[in-house]
């Protein structure tokens, strides 16, 4: 055998993608960042953030995004990035009254 995986043999697991897994827990709304893995497919890797990140019963559902397909900001550009809508203060909620009977805001 090469040690180039062919198109009909699995990869070694030094090849296989990474994932990021995020759950959603019981009391949450929002999916967490819980940790990496690495996956042949999203499939398993779904199945490994499963038994991996969630072994206790604690989540509803589970997100697994190839690292490779996540674009992000960096904390060096917060200023020119998020300074635009520093001065747009009617986006704030501020000028709204939220009765107390609306839940999660």
């Amino acid at each position: 055998m090469t040690d180039t995986a062919s198109a009909n043999t699995p990869r070694a697991r030094g090849e296989w993608p990474l994932y990021e897994v995020f759950v959603r827990g019981k009391r949450g709304l929002n999916h967490v960042h819980v940790g990496s893995l690495h996956a042949p497919d999203d499939q398993l890797a779904l199945r490994h953030a499963r038994d991996v990140y969630t072994r206790r019963n604690e989540g509803v559902s589970i997100w697994v995004v190839r690292s490779a397909d996540i674009t992000a900001s960096s904390p060096d550009e917060k200023d020119p990035m998020f300074a635009p809508s520093g001065d747009k203060v009617y986006r704030h909620p501020t000028f709204y009254d939220i009765p107390d009977d609306v839940p999660h805001m």
